[in-house]
């Protein structure tokens, strides 16, 4: 099966040794991923725009794996304060509204205190 390793750019990929996505075959796993603006390394203290910046980035990966969100068949939201996630559907239906991918919701401490929400996706580009 051909595997195809997707970067970011992002440093904490090569700090912590990870892909930002994998493509195997016909699946694309997009790692978990923040609202950071890989460009310039900010984030937004604002937890909108970060699950939109998530996206973005989710939908960058995909893109250079030759998928899309139209292929994301599960998504999993990781939030440190789980009463948040409301906030977030405006975007979540603006992204996934028409996919309705199968999904979960998690709560969980992130690995920077300025990490508001954390999305990770898994795409099925076959037939």
């Amino acid at each position: 099966m051909a595997r195809k390793l997707i970067s970011s750019g992002s440093t904490f990929e090569q700090e912590i040794g990870y892909s930002r996505a994998v493509r195997a075959g016909d699946w694309v796993l997009v790692s978990g991923t923040t609202g950071f603006d890989y460009s310039n390394m900010t984030i937004s203290d604002d937890l909108v725009e970060q699950a939109e910046q998530c996206f973005k980035n989710i939908e960058a990966a995909l893109k250079e794996a030759d998928s899309s969100l139209k292929d994301v068949v599960r998504v999993t939201y990781v939030l440190p304060n789980a009463d948040d996630f409301p906030k977030c559907f405006p975007v979540t239906r603006k992204y996934f509204g028409d996919v309705r991918p199968s999904a979960m919701m998690l709560t969980a401490g992130l690995s920077d205190p300025r990490m508001k929400i954390e999305i990770q996706v898994t795409a099925y580009c076959g037939e």
